[in-house]
């Protein structure tokens, strides 16, 4: 057929949670007819056993980027709390809260990040505002410090270049200050949206994380960049609140 071509995909067709760490996911091969990169029609070629474990929990999180999720995928799983692929206000606003956010602050956080985001990632925002944790790096702003490339992977270099640009007063941390210089220095003109973006994002970090001497720590924003730092701040939370 003129214009079209034939390709193999698996999909997920199946998610059974066994416990927090034991998922099985059932595949389904298709053969999708695809025309200039879209596809137009699938058909069922089989149907195939399951991936068991963590492996299989991340996979249908929105694994795409060479068998792994992507840096920018992980750091917004962590606020996908049923693991379904999609975020929405109320898990993003539960994700806050767990990280030890107060009521009002994962409030304001889950609208103006679901609002603001949700569109981006897929067709339909308006009213539930999900995000799908597969597409994030289609919502990728502006005026950033470029940690980030245009999938959503990390960029060591660019991350270095934060504390090596900006980090005046001890190498490895950066003060208030020196937030400022560098969040003015990634500022693009005219870019309204992408600077209050990063302003929003560094800010509620250096509120969050900062040392008892003020600092932002770079191994604090480096957990950040995949994730990690809010796994480690909800098991310190759980951890308090039993004491």
């Amino acid at each position: 057929m003129n214009g079209f071509k034939q390709q193999e995909v698996w999909f997920c067709n199946a998610v059974v949670l066994l416990d927090d760490m034991m998922v099985v996911c059932v595949f389904v091969k298709m053969k999708v007819l695809m025309k200039r990169g879209n596809a137009v029609g699938r058909v069922q070629v089989c149907e195939f056993g399951a991936v068991m474990g963590d492996v299989g929990k991340r996979w249908f999180a929105g694994i795409v980027v060479n068998g792994e999720q992507s840096a920018l995928q992980k750091h917004v799983a962590f606020f996908d709390r049923n693991k379904d692929g999609i975020v929405y206000p109320s898990e993003t606003f539960q994700g806050f809260r767990a990280i030890g956010c107060g009521v009002i602050l994962s409030t304001v956080a889950s609208l103006f990040i679901n609002m603001g985001l949700s569109s981006c990632t897929g067709k339909k925002a308006f009213p539930r505002f999900p995000i799908y944790v597969e597409n994030i790096h289609k919502a990728k702003h502006g005026s950033d410090s470029g940690v980030y490339d245009t999938q959503g992977r990390f960029v060591p270099s660019k991350f270095e270049d934060i504390f090596c640009k900006h980090a005046h007063s001890n190498k490895d941390s950066l003060t208030s200050q020196e937030l400022n210089e560098m969040l003015k220095a990634n500022r693009t003109p005219k870019d309204r949206a992408g600077s209050l973006a990063s302003w929003t994002e560094w800010k509620v970090l250096f509120f969050l994380c900062k040392d008892k001497n003020g600092l932002l720590q770079k191994d604090t924003v480096r957990a950040v960049y995949d994730g990690s730092l809010f796994e480690k701040m909800e098991k310190e939370r759980a951890t308090r609140r039993k004491n």
